[in-house]
């Protein structure tokens, strides 16, 4: 199990749901606190304006699944799969992943601060406006993930290789070039006028 942020422990369960057929399932309006899901497929299922508090995914298949405007808040997702499952506008934020695969994961607009991939394969996914302040990327792979447009204000990069990444329009304030791989990523001028100050060099007019 990953370490979350300082050492916090995950919120424990009140209830489990094990082995659901959730295929297809349309989630509208429901909630859901601290309870676990162990085992359950929402492979292709649809959420909107559903709100998940504190809860546990363990073995859960997301593969191809679509969530709007849904809340997943201080969540637990373990060994779960993401396969070109789609977040628009969701709010996932102070939520732990471990070792689960993201390929082709697409995520637009909403909050996902404070969430934690530590060592987390994320190469190939596409990140766009939205929030991932203070995200805990250490030893992340994020090579030719797009991240375009997003706040990673305070974001933990350290050892994260974003090698062929596109950058361009994010926050990257926090991202230190001698600790974080950002070889042929893709960045605007104002990022790299960044990246040139954090080296300790000074850009002026030819």
């Amino acid at each position: 199990m990953a370490d979350r942020r300082d050492g916090e422990q995950a919120p424990p369960t009140e209830s489990t749901i094990r082995g659901g057929d959730w295929y297809q399932r349309e989630l509208v309006d429901e909630k859901y606190t601290r309870v676990e899901f162990l085992d359950v497929d929402l492979s292709e299922s649809v959420t909107r304006n559903a709100v998940f508090t504190e809860c546990a995914f363990r073995n859960v298949s997301f593969n191809q699944s679509s969530h709007t405007n849904t809340a997943f808040l201080n969540c637990t997702f373990t060994a779960c799969q993401f396969f070109e499952a789609e977040f628009t506008a969701c709010k996932l934020t102070g939520s732990m992943f471990d070792r689960c695969t993201y390929s082709l994961l697409k995520a637009t607009g909403g909050d996902w601060s404070f969430t934690g991939f530590p060592g987390a394969d994320l190469r190939g996914t596409s990140f766009s406006d939205l929030r991932m302040r203070e995200v805990d990327f250490t030893f992340t792979r994020c090579a030719k993930a797009s991240f375009r447009d997003v706040d990673l204000s305070g974001a933990w990069l350290s050892k994260a290789d974003f090698s062929d990444a596109d950058l361009r329009g994010s926050d990257i304030s926090s991202l230190d070039p001698l600790v974080t791989i950002i070889s042929r990523a893709i960045v605007d001028q104002h990022q790299a006028i960044v990246l040139a100050t954090s080296l300790g060099v000074r850009v002026l007019p030819a």
